[in-house]
């Protein structure tokens, strides 16, 4: 009998934590598996206000180190991918009220240069009374201040990490819950079922980390004899709404809110805003997370105060919420509760058990750190062949200049003379230089097979399934890309049927 396979580690949560610590550890010469409960990214990670940035407002609660580590972090994500993450400035207008005009300043010029900031520019005074930028504002705004940070498109920032770990020998298990883990020696044995077909595995590994996000405590309830703190989590839901869009030109906005709080309004798919976000503690469960009424008011309520025409509850065309899985460092109030990540390990106190690694906390933007302290804490229990890599690395499709994604718009529109302008930097913002896989040899439109609506096609759809393990229209429609926001009714429908039978007849190559 063959000899059963053992992984060096197993990742139980398929977000982008979990995601960039398998992309690493696989570059690292580890073997890997990774186990989703359901699709790559389908919580939290595809619900953030999709920025890179270092956190202006933690300043005002000295979070210096996390601000640098952030900022430090916009750059090297910017050169990894290119294609899903570019810069974007922010309008943040003096409200007298509020926060006085020379602590912004201060607080600027601490953003500007904590960081080493090399590519994105510098901070700069606005008079708010004068051009486009002001004029959507009320009128009692006449003076503001425009900094750099960076748009992401969060969603598939997890996909391409995980298919970076793939392309390095990982085993990416989507739709595989995680139903109990223990340890057996000097090793971890790990039960998940098959979401669709109830079939269970064992996986058996010599670490493992627990990378579930807000899940991360009912994984730690559903194993044995491991060590039990007091409770580290604090579940605090954020919410957006997408209405249509209320400017026009491509900056954002940053506002205070009377509350203490702040909250953005974003250019969002070209045809939209996207205003948020909420913090509020979150008492449900965590099956359907959604927004609430009062949310939505709070939302509406807060762009009336900046803007002339600001939107209404009944604008609001899309919305979405996100549990973020905050580390418990007793803050009085959401929006206070740190943003940092924090790592607990349990090695059963030196006996020589197999480690058990949790991760509490963290935010989009420092997950490549995250990842390299998770396994720098594993290290002396596991070797690895290779040093810490990703700094310099592009993530799939991103092997392009910052500035060069125009560029291969254009060479897009050069080589498949049936698709526009619009379709060229979809598709160039999306899959980046693999965009040559998604369109392949086509000719003609025809040679696409079957539209679904707004540019989707037969063949990206095939794509999608084939190299991103998408398995249901709403992976396709609301995380690989934001298409759900164009498809009607009947679309959306047809492309469910289109996916099931084809689900039928040939099951996914990324399995």
């Amino acid at each position: 009998m063959p000899q059963e396979r053992i992984y060096d580690l197993a990742v139980i949560g398929g977000g982008v934590n979990g995601c960039g610590i398998a992309r690493d550890a696989s570059g690292r010469g580890l073997d890997v598996v990774l186990c989703e409960q359901s699709d790559l990214a389908q919580g939290t990670s595809s619900a953030s206000t999709k920025l890179i940035h270092g956190g202006l407002r933690y300043l005002e609660y000295y979070e210096f180190a996390l601000v640098r580590k952030a900022l430090i972090e916009r750059e090297v994500l910017l050169r990894a991918a290119p294609h899903i993450i570019h810069p974007l400035r922010f309008v943040l207008p003096h409200h007298k009220a509020l926060r006085p005009a020379w602590l912004l300043r201060l607080g600027l010029f601490l953003y500007d240069h904590l960081g080493g900031r090399k590519i994105l520019p510098g901070t700069k005074v606005l008079d708010l009374t004068q051009g486009e930028i002001g004029a959507p504002l009320l009128d009692v705004f006449r003076k503001g201040f425009e900094y750099s940070d960076c748009w992401v498109d969060d969603a598939r920032l997890v996909v391409l990490n995980a298919m970076d770990a793939r392309d390095k020998g990982a085993d990416i298990l989507v739709r595989s819950t995680c139903v109990s883990a223990r340890r057996e020696a000097n090793l971890w044995s790990v039960i998940v079922e098959d979401a669709d077909t109830g079939v269970r595995r064992e996986i058996l590994a010599k670490a493992l980390v627990n990378a579930a996000g807000p899940w991360v405590e009912h994984v730690i309830e559903s194993m044995p004899a491991v060590h039990r703190e007091r409770k580290h989590i604090r579940l605090v839901r954020g919410s957006h709404i997408v209405v249509p869009r209320l400017f026009d030109h491509d900056r954002a906005y940053i506002f205070q809110n009377e509350d203490g709080r702040i909250f953005f309004a974003i250019p969002y798919q070209n045809d939209f805003t996207l205003i948020g976000t909420t913090d509020q503690d979150h008492q449900g469960g965590l099956d359907e997370i959604t927004i609430t009424d009062e949310e939505v008011r709070y939302l509406c309520a807060a762009a009336t105060r900046y803007f002339h025409n600001a939107p209404k509850v009944e604008d609001v065309v899309w919305s979405y919420s996100g549990v973020r899985p905050l580390y418990d460092d007793g803050a009085s109030a959401a929006h206070a509760a740190t943003r940092d990540f924090v790592l607990k390990l349990d090695d059963g106190g030196g006996t020589g058990q197999a480690p058990l690694l949790n991760i509490f906390g963290g935010k989009i933007t420092t997950y490549r750190k995250l990842a390299e302290a998770v396994l720098a804490k594993l290290s002396p229990y596991i070797p690895m062949s290779n040093a810490g890599w990703t700094k310099t690395a592009p993530l799939p499709g991103g092997d392009f200049p910052v500035a060069g994604v125009d560029d291969l718009s254009h060479s897009i529109l050069q080589k498949y003379s049936f698709v526009d302008q619009a379709w060229a930097d979809r598709l160039a913002r999306a899959y980046g230089a693999r965009v040559w896989q998604v369109l392949g040899a086509a000719k003609s439109l025809d040679d696409l097979g079957e539209m679904f609506g707004a540019t989707l096609s037969e063949a990206e759809v095939v794509y999608l399934i084939e190299h991103e393990w998408a398995r249901t229209a709403d992976d396709i429609l609301w995380r690989r890309s934001k298409l759900g926001l164009r498809l009607n009714a009947d679309e959306k429908a047809r492309l469910g049927g289109w996916m099931r039978t084809y689900g039928q007849k040939k099951p996914s190559a990324a399995e």
